[in-house]
């Protein structure tokens, strides 16, 4: 399609015609609606002014490229489905998707170094950004403006202004400068001035000067302007004649500039326009329905299932726990980055305001303040998904761990995640946090094992990293079927779940003890341990299980390098235990997107499988 070639009620047909795609394949698959049905207009106007196939298009988080993967040939008919193209950009599926992404606040950064790639090559691009309001709450968004204001490296940048308006405009007068701020006259005009006050006398640039702050104070482009930005704005973002026109202006200028555009979320599909959250990112629903009933995806921002629901989410144990524990004990507080609802910490923000803090999509400064408060004497929990706290690595080794304080970080989402994919699979966060000297890491399999474990955190003498899955435990969701002996928590002490005349040992740590249980009983029956912590492991236990199996089964949703199975092996070694670990972890690769159990069994990880590989291991030694 060439886009460039249409006239303008011909593009407002297009957005009407995307817009429905969107909508089809979101609700018969699942995905983030309404910040893509919000920029449709802004990406077909990034479409028909720069070149896709060659100027950098670099979206931040990227969930709203739907419109972006239509414009460039792909349909949305297998969106977010195994094998079936992904909800964010990814270069691998795409050359005309710049970088992969799926994590907020990197696209002004990436923007900087192409843009200092397209200088050294001497080539005739222009990377071009679109991010959302809530991507500026964090601070690499920053870093990146200060160095691009400061080079001033050609760019554009489309803040997409949806929720809470930067700065609102004030007044009729503010309303009429901004768009006349917003036109190409303005800018040659401002253009030349600047250059005819080289010359000037210094009074009569002061006056200039003056008057141009003074006209700036009254538009919301001051922060920018200051950091050494032009800036345009606001406009209309749906509004796609003026987008145009806009971004023609602001590409013509070669240099780096903010192009504010004020959107509505969810637009043009009433019952999830504005800011409704819970429209954000959605399982499979009915268009016609006026109330979405099906259950909400686990997103950021995204709300929990009912806690009327039985067996409850873990998210929703941990939620209602926490409320408890909170009513009596005063120094218990918490924090979480723009994930309240997702974490479960929502309950407590509304409870106790003054204890609890959603902090935006800041997870380095959630960690560091968790810090602080640990040292005044206060029980900080840091509730953030596994793939996010990957953000605040040095924030944990620097600010938490160093001094050996003990804040608690809950880490939800913890394993195979879904159909976001690769960049938010919750694989490495037992691998990067073991390696910590100082921090413990435990794991609950069940609705009664995280309560006991939660309670007696309040006293933890050490950083604590607790990890459990997306949705139930597998322990609770198939407590029936699997005959699971009472679990007892003890802090540091792994135990038997499971016992059979067998020589078959599984151990289990969290969610995947269910899994390991499940596999015992296809095989007829195993021995199952629930490893309880990671770190630091139960020694006394583990050497009398060596002194009777000498091979033994790890169940982790975890990476494999740097995972419970190697923790184990490491232990094994140390100590000459003569003991064989065959881990059923994650393989070292990026796992795609797709339902978990569909993942699952592309790598081989489903009980079935595993039930299948444990039985060719040992008619193998026979």
């Amino acid at each position: 399609m060439d886009i460039k070639s249409l006239s303008n009620n011909e593009l407002i047909a297009l957005a009407a015609n995307i817009r429905e795609q969107i909508l089809q394949a979101v609700s018969k698959n699942g995905g983030h609606l309404s910040s893509n049905l919000g920029v449709v207009e802004l990406i077909i106007a990034m479409h028909a002014v720069f070149d896709s196939s060659k100027d950098p298009f670099i979206f931040d988080v990227s969930h709203q490229c739907y419109a972006h993967k239509i414009l460039t040939g792909r349909s949305l008919e297998t969106l977010r489905q195994f094998k079936g193209i992904g909800g964010y950009t990814n270069p691998h599926e795409s050359e005309c998707d710049y970088f992969v992404a799926g994590h907020s606040s990197t696209s002004i950064s990436l923007a900087v170094g192409a843009a200092k790639a397209v200088e050294l090559k001497g080539d005739e691009r222009i990377p071009v950004v679109l991010i959302g309001d809530g991507a500026m709450s964090a601070g690499e968004a920053y870093e990146a403006l200060n160095e691009l204001g400061d080079r001033k490296y050609p760019c554009v940048i489309i803040l997409n202004d949806n929720e809470m308006s930067i700065a609102k405009p004030v007044g009729a007068l503010s309303k009429y400068i901004s768009h006349a701020m917003a036109g190409s006259w303005y800018q040659s005009f401002k253009a030349r001035i600047n250059e005819l006050l080289k010359y000037a006398p210094d009074s009569a640039a002061y006056m200039a000067k003056r008057l141009e702050e003074g006209i700036r104070l009254i538009t919301p482009g001051m922060l920018f302007e200051e950091l050494g930005l032009e800036y345009i704005g606001p406009i209309d973002g749906h509004n796609i004649s003026e987008i145009i026109s806009t971004l023609r202006t602001a590409k013509a200028m070669k240099k780096p500039v903010i192009v504010h555009a004020q959107t509505t979320k969810g637009k043009g599909y009433a019952p999830a326009e504005g800011k409704l959250e819970k429209w954000h990112g959605v399982s499979p629903f009915e268009l016609e329905d006026k109330e979405k009933k099906a259950e909400l995806s686990y997103e950021r921002n995204s709300r929990i299932p009912s806690a009327n629901e039985s067996p409850k989410t873990a998210t929703q144990i941990f939620s209602s726990a926490l409320l408890s524990l909170a009513k009596n004990n005063e120094k218990i507080t918490g924090i979480t980055a723009a994930m309240p609802s997702g974490t479960g910490l929502d309950a407590l923000l509304k409870e106790y305001p003054q204890r609890f803090w959603d902090v935006a999509i800041a997870e380095q400064h959630a960690v560091t303040q968790a810090g602080a408060l640990a040292k005044e004497g206060f029980r900080p929990y840091v509730a953030i998904y596994s793939t996010f706290l990957q953000r605040a690595y040095d924030q944990i080794i620097h600010d938490v761990c160093i001094l050996d304080l003990p804040v608690v970080f809950c880490i939800d989402r913890a394993g195979i995640v879904g159909e976001d994919g690769a960049t938010h699979q919750g694989a490495f966060d037992i691998s990067f946090l073991n390696a910590l000297p100082s921090i413990e890491l435990a794991a609950p399999t069940c609705e009664a094992d995280f309560k006991a474990l939660l309670s007696w955190s309040q006293s933890a003498a050490h950083p604590l990293a607790l990890r459990y899955p997306r949705g139930r435990f597998i322990c609770d969701e198939l407590k029936d079927e699997l005959e699971i002996d009472a679990c007892e928590f003890k802090p540091y002490k792994a135990s038997f779940v499971k016992t059979a005349q067998s020589d078959l040992l599984f151990i289990g740590y969290g969610n995947a003890v269910g899994k390991a249980c499940a596999v015992a009983n296809t095989l007829g029956g195993a021995n199952v341990v629930n490893l309880g912590f990671a770190k630091p492991l139960d020694e006394e236990f583990l050497r009398k299980l060596s002194a009777s199996f000498k091979t033994w089964y790890i169940f982790s949703e975890s990476a494999k390098k740097g995972g419970v199975g190697e923790i184990l092996s490491s232990f094994i070694n140390e100590n000459d235990l003569g003991v064989k670990i065959i881990s059923f972890e994650y393989e070292d690769a990026f796992i795609t997107h797709g339902k978990k159990e569909l993942v699952e069994a592309s790598l081989g990880l489903d009980a079935a499988s595993i039930a299948e590989k444990i039985k060719a291991y040992k008619s193998a030694k026979k």
